[in-house]
């Protein structure tokens, strides 16, 4: 069972099979996380821990009822928990700027060619000074995700951390093909912009 795909899990698990749920667990919980933590944001992330045990509570509780219906266990667990995050931000007053679509830069050029090489960071004898600066650059970038409008962002990470091709993520948060496009487009452009504020300066070599 352990190379058997999230569908054949669920349906082991609902027909009472204890371990598959274990391993469906085991299997999506990291990302599953990750995926709370960045949606939430700062603001919100102390409630990161809530919306994670709610989510995988409502997978507990449509356990009899659930049934493939075209979209993988990943993309439903992970809307469940967008859906979740979004009651969570409700209800502790955060406004919601779902229609912030822009403005965003569409400047094509890409504002990282000057940076260090990434491979370079995951080998051995790393420089220092290129280790230090891709650690500021994670930071950084975890910075940026939290500015974007909620929209945006869950457009982002769904996409990003989800691998959801964009009909797939449209018809996860029930919006039309081209405003989840578009919400993605300007997430990626705002990104862009405020990453490249973190550029080293002076001319590339």
């Amino acid at each position: 069972m352990d190379d058997a795909d999230d569908d054949t899990l669920m349906r082991a698990w609902v027909q009472g099979d204890a371990r598959a749920f274990e391993r469906l667990y085991r299997r999506h919980e990291g990302a599953l996380y990750r995926f709370v933590r960045r949606l939430l944001g700062n603001a919100a992330g102390t409630q990161a821990d809530e919306v994670f045990q709610d989510t995988w509570a409502r997978v507990i509780q449509a356990r009899e009822r659930w049934a493939p219906q075209g979209a993988a266990f990943r993309t439903w667990l992970f809307t469940l928990a967008h859906h979740r995050a979004v009651d969570c931000l409700r209800k502790g007053g955060r406004e919601l700027s779902v229609d912030d679509e822009g403005p965003g830069d569409d400047d094509d050029r890409d504002p990282w060619a000057r940076w260090p090489e990434a491979a370079a960071a995951g080998g051995a004898g790393i420089d220092p000074a290129e280790q230090a600066f891709w650690r500021a650059a994670g930071r950084r970038l975890l910075d940026c995700l939290d500015a974007l409008p909620l929209a945006q962002r869950s457009v982002f990470l769904l996409h990003h951390e989800d691998g959801l091709a964009l009909d797939e993520l449209a018809r996860a948060l029930g919006v039309g093909f081209e405003t989840a496009k578009s919400r993605l487009r300007y997430a990626m452009a705002k990104l862009r912009g405020c990453m490249a504020a973190h550029l080293p300066t002076g001319d590339a070599a």
